[in-house]
């Protein structure tokens, strides 16, 4: 069993210049500690698995801020335990504990004890290795020595790998291969890497294992290299006025890179300014552990300081100013606004003045002072009428820009009613005040509003008044007195009436004192009567400055009499013309409305007889009859049917009425037929026989004037000329709509339009101005044989003939020549249209054109006269 044989006190000596007064030591391990005196102790009883501990002793002055370390190596001796004897003290620690004063590690276990007997093979474990950062070397510095007990039978090799040897970060750690010396070969970084986990390795020069690899675990131990530095440069926060002290303002955060488990990494926070120190140069704290800010003092008052500016330091070292780094932030905490100022009115009365009937109008400005944060529920004023307005005339709007109160007139006032107002007004913030903060004296004010007087219109108490009476009064009967009152009691004014809206023109007015007068016969039956009611309009004006005028509509309600006698209905009808096939069913309509209609008396007059002769009238009920024949058979025809109508007014009255009834003979079905219909219309079979043959009369006369035009049409298009074309000698110009030269065209070879292939040197030469004067090579064409003299009608043989000698003779000029006097592009596919050109030279007789008439004269004398000139 392997013991850790350990010195309970081992004095760790350290001087100094200004001696070791105030120095304090701290160790890299749990397990140790030193006294302020430097006595290094364990805590408790430590069991090593190593023969080696390595710890790392600090020592620093706060006073200079100076640091020092220093690395403690612990030779572990191994006593074997025989008969329960436990290790004491000193006096048992093997004398091999006192020469072994090397830093040489051997992690490889010998593979034999001391009395030669043959023991199993065991690693062991290898304490972490601590390195300080950011050292100065010098570089590469030996960190420890690691051998293998076999390196005395064969040459061993060593090696390392991991993380900051051959991985990156490469070659941090090197090892020599021959000593097993490993070394760090530049300054660490623990912020940029704490810790390091490599292996060793030892083989043999074939590169053979000889021993198993061992962890090596190197620890960066760190330095104060870091300031603390803050989340955010600049905090801002809020807090409310008159808060109480230890009221929660804001919080700041600051870090610090370096080992936060140490005192490098431990930030405290202290308040170095606040701007300004008022009222208290003292106003906040802050937790130096949390960065906390609270209040710490009373008397916060945004309307006196309304933002405060705190400059906050973090020092690492646990706050320590003397060897700790420092840095700062700035805290900017505004002063929220409360309501702990009551809205006061700057005057405690105010005055307006207001003209009657006028709503929507601003008559008094109230201003009010509030020092809180203004545009805020703190600061908007909302205003009330407490009193002096028991009929709501007025209300107080509230400025937003301002803050004002406006007293607004929302019903219009009288003054005839009420000359003044008294208005008790208060004003409030729309946020309530805050806790303990009352209301003020000043919060309360007086309106007084003074009401003017203006003309105001007359105005008829009973508008829309309705009167009943009955229709049919005579001319200038009095029906009512439609007066207006003047509200202004207080003026003198007379009130003058007209008529505004008469329809039917039927009454009048009397101007000075509103008495209504018909001017006509009102006719309940009128077209301006809607449901028995006529409304007639009419002003009330007065002769005030300016003056003003008020209308007022009057409706008479007409009571019907019976003063309209029935109308029969239909006014016309038809009937066969024997009875008992149908009847004429007829009503009554009358202007009237009940008890003057209905139920009508309906009945046929005794003169002339021959109406009660053929006709019958039944009655069906009050309103309804039926009119039938009373004979057999009556003729065809149109006959006049007087019938007497009565209603049932009082006095009744009756009218008249005269129905046209066409009688016509009928089908089976009762119906009239066609030629019956006509025939009731008073024509006889005579007349509808003339009416047939006038048509067709007429439309025979029409087609026979088609077909003449037609005829006319095709004749001039088909007239020839009258007169010989020999005996003409007049130039003639005959124009035959046609764009040929009729069926000789068929004939015509159109084969020399085409380019022809013979063309091909012509055409490939340089583009530009040429000429080519050659004869072409190509194949003539073949003609048909034609007479030599072509008759003298046949221009069209004639020219052909003409056509063909010029192309048989080659020699005759000019050749078929191609002018080109200007290029515009490969050329065209036709070729030259001159061999259709007649040549003028050969042995061609042109005297037969004598014998052609005076048209082709000059021909003659061109051609057939050459040779005598």
């Amino acid at each position: 069993m392997l013991l850790l044989w350990m010195i309970h006190q081992l004095p760790v000596k350290f001087n100094n210049c200004a001696g070791n007064k105030g120095v304090r030591y701290e160790t890299n391990s749990l397990d140790f500690k030193v006294r302020a005196d430097g006595t290094m102790y364990a805590v408790h009883q430590v069991q090593m698995p190593s023969k080696q501990l390595i710890l790392m002793v600090t020592a620093w002055d706060p006073q200079t801020l100076g640091r020092w370390e220093a690395i403690i190596r612990f030779l572990v001796g191994e006593k074997l335990q025989h008969n329960g004897h436990k290790p004491k003290g000193r006096k048992s620690i093997p004398g091999e504990l006192a020469q072994q004063q090397s830093d040489t590690l051997l992690p490889w276990r010998q593979h034999q004890s001391a009395n030669g007997l043959r023991r199993q093979k065991r690693d062991w474990v290898i304490p972490p290795i601590n390195v300080p950062e950011n050292s100065r070397g010098p570089f590469p510095q030996q960190l420890v020595r690691i051998r293998s007990d076999k390196d005395k039978e064969i040459h061993i090799r060593y090696s390392i790998t991991g993380v900051g040897a051959d991985q990156p970060p490469m070659e941090v750690f090197s090892i020599d291969p021959v000593s097993g010396r490993m070394y760090v070969t530049r300054p660490m970084d623990r912020e940029e890497r704490a810790s390091y986990h490599l292996r060793a390795h030892a083989v043999d020069m074939n590169g053979n294992k000889v021993e198993n690899p061992i962890d090596l675990y190197i620890y960066v131990i760190d330095m104060n290299d870091n300031r603390p530095e803050f989340i955010n440069q600049v905090y801002n926060g809020s807090v409310d006025e008159g808060s109480k002290p230890g009221t929660y303002v804001m919080t700041v955060t600051a870090n610090d890179a370096d080992d936060s488990t140490t005192a490098n990494g431990m930030v405290r926070y202290r308040i170095v300014t606040q701007t300004p120190q008022s009222p208290s140069q003292n106003m906040f704290t802050i937790n130096s552990e949390t960065g906390d800010i609270v209040t710490v003092a009373a008397g916060l008052d945004r309307e006196k300081v309304q933002q405060y500016i705190v400059i906050v330091q973090a020092t690492d070292m646990e706050g320590n100013l003397n060897y700790g780094l420092s840095n700062t932030a700035t805290a900017i905490i505004t002063v929220t606004d409360v309501n702990d100022n009551p809205p006061e009115f700057t005057t405690s009365t105010y005055s307006g003045e207001v003209p009657e009937n006028r709503v929507e109008v601003v008559v008094a400005n109230l201003t009010v002072m509030d020092r809180d944060q203004p545009h805020s529920p703190n600061w908007n004023a909302i205003y009330r009428i407490i009193s002096g307005d028991p009929s709501g005339h007025f209300t107080i709007r509230t400025d937003p820009v301002t803050n004002e109160g406006m007293v607004t007139v929302v019903k219009a006032v009288d003054y005839e009613m009420n000359r003044a107002f008294m208005l008790t007004v208060m004003v409030s913030n729309q946020a309530p005040l805050a806790s303990g903060i009352q209301m003020s004296f000043q919060s309360t004010a007086g309106v007084t509003i003074s009401v003017t007087d203006v003309n105001e219109a007359p105005y008829f108490p009973t508008n829309h008044k309705l009167i009943r009476l009955e229709e049919g009064v005579p001319t200038g009967t009095v029906l009512t007195t439609f007066s207006a009152v003047d509200p202004d009691r207080f003026m003198q004014q007379a009130v003058r009436y007209s008529k505004l809206s008469d329809p039917a023109n039927w009454l009048n007015i009397n101007a000075t004192n509103g008495q209504i007068t018909t001017a006509a016969v009102l006719d309940r039956e009128s077209d301006y009567i809607k449901n028995n009611v006529y409304e007639a309009t009419f002003l009330a004006a007065d002769n005030g400055i300016p003056p003003a005028s008020g209308t007022g509509t009057l409706q008479i309600y007409l009571i019907d009499i019976n003063d309209n006698a029935p109308e029969l209905l239909p006014k016309e009808a038809q009937i066969c013309e024997k009875p008992n096939l149908n009847v004429i069913n007829i009503t009554a309509a009358d202007a009237d409305i009940d008890p003057n209609v209905g139920p009508f008396v309906f009945e046929l007059p005794s003169v002339p007889s021959a109406v009660r002769k053929n006709w019958t009238i039944t009655r069906l009920n009050g309103d309804y009859a039926q009119l039938s024949l009373r004979i057999m058979y009556l003729e065809a025809g149109v006959y006049d049917v007087p019938i007497i109508v009565t209603d049932s007014g009082n006095p009744p009255l009756y009218n008249t009425s005269v129905i046209k009834v066409k009688v016509c003979p009928c089908d089976e079905n009762g119906d009239c037929t066609t030629i019956g219909a006509v025939a009731a219309a008073g024509l006889g079979t005579g007349a509808i026989i003339a009416i047939l043959i006038c048509i067709i009369i007429l439309l025979t006369m029409v087609l026979l004037f088609v077909v003449w035009m037609k005829r006319r049409e095709k004749e001039r298009h088909t007239k020839q000329l009258l007169i010989d074309p020999e005996d003409d000698v007049r130039d003639n110009i005959l124009k035959y709509d046609e764009e040929g030269g009729g069926e000789e065209d068929q004939d015509y070879d159109l084969s020399q339009l085409q380019q022809p292939e013979t063309m091909d040197h012509v055409l490939n030469k340089a583009p530009g101005v040429r000429r080519v004067d050659e004869r072409p090579i190509g194949a003539e064409p073949q003609y048909p044989i034609r007479p030599v003299i072509p008759h003298p009608g046949d221009i069209g043989d004639f020219i052909n003939e003409g056509l063909r000698a010029a192309d048989n003779d080659p020699t005759a000029p000019p050749y078929d020549s191609l002018l080109v006097f200007d290029y515009e592009g490969s050329g065209s596919t036709a070729g030259s249209v001159s061999s259709l050109n007649s040549s003028s030279s050969g042995d061609q007789d042109y005297d037969y054109l004598n014998d052609w008439g005076p048209r082709f004269k000059k021909l003659a004398d061109m051609y057939g006269g050459g040779e005598e000139d």
